[in-house]
């Protein structure tokens, strides 16, 4: 595998059991220590985590297998934390765990790409923390130049969560100049720069990922975004119910059986998913279920229900 550091097979026998041997301590010592701190907060937690330069030095040439485990690391974490039930998430390792990883293996592609998804994505699935994912991508870009991927997801953090389409644009161009880079990067931050913000642009950048995915992820990634989109879709039809019952009514409403009763509805209205928006007549809002898979939805500001 590209990246990867090799030559360990070539140490003696005695060498390479001593090392396996001190990662297989290292694991178990890790896996001990999450189950008798699993309730500690996150900055104790820190403590247990050395540095990645620090790690490499003691990895000699196991670098690439012990960034396997930081890796998987990082993984249970934001996933355990994701699937929490508790009301005070805190993803706080998961930057370093990322940090450790691609220092140990600095040529780990999944670590960046998956890594800076995870980073990004907004409270509770994630820490909400576009400003890491970008800096952890350009660590990529200092080892892999050539990886206009990397170039082309910093354009879209930009673009999807920080909404500065001008930066977005400029790494869309970055990433064209990149040789071997997909023909559309020039024309898609053309149209950022034309079009930014608004959802015909966005779908166009998601389809773009999603045609340009190289992993299952990244395109389910891809399609998830596309089907919160069209949730917003839905949503701006229920607004505009909302604001004929106003007419009628002379009062917004307060729940969807009035809509319904009014024959400006079918039914109850669902999301893309299937699962029921939400009215909540006491914001004025109309939203996803927080339980649906589409929550929450991007950073659109969402309108208020007709008064």
């Amino acid at each position: 595998m590209t990246g990867r550091s090799t030559g360990w097979w070539q140490r003696p026998v005695w060498f390479t059991a001593a090392m396996v041997l001190f990662v297989a301590v290292f694991v178990s010592t890790a896996v001990m220590r999450d189950r008798v701190y699993a309730a500690t907060d996150p900055e104790t937690e820190l403590l247990y985590i050395p540095s990645g330069p620090v790690l490499a030095r003691m990895a000699l040439s196991f670098d690439a297998l012990l960034a396997d485990v930081y890796w998987i690391r990082a993984l249970q974490h934001y996933g355990g934390t994701k699937r929490g039930d508790g009301e005070a998430k805190s993803y706080d390792l998961l930057g370093p765990l990322l940090e450790i990883t691609t220092t140990l293996d600095p040529h780990f592609n999944a670590a960046y790409r998956f890594g800076a998804i995870f980073l990004t994505e907004a409270y509770p699935n994630g820490p909400g923390r576009p400003d890491l994912a970008v800096a952890l991508l350009e660590k990529g870009i200092e080892q892999m130049p050539d990886r206009w991927e990397y170039y082309m997801d910093i354009g879209f953090i930009y673009y999807w969560w920080v909404k500065d389409y001008g930066r977005a644009a400029e790494w869309f161009d970055k990433a064209a100049d990149v040789p071997g880079a997909s023909w559309w990067l020039r024309s898609l931050a053309a149209n950022t720069l034309a079009a930014g913000g608004s959802r015909g642009s966005s779908r166009m950048l998601w389809r773009e990922m999603y045609e340009s995915a190289d992993t299952d992820w990244i395109r389910n990634e891809a399609t998830r975004r596309l089907t919160q989109l069209d949730a917003l879709d839905g949503i701006d039809q229920l607004i505009a119910a909302a604001g004929r019952f106003v007419e009628q009514a002379g009062r917004p409403p307060s729940s969807w059986d009035e809509l319904v009763g009014a024959s400006l509805l079918a039914g109850i209205p669902l999301d893309p998913t299937g699962r029921p928006y939400v009215m909540d007549s006491v914001n004025g809002t109309i939203n996803v279920s927080s339980d649906s898979s589409l929550f929450p939805l991007p950073g659109e500001t969402l309108p208020s229900l007709p008064q």
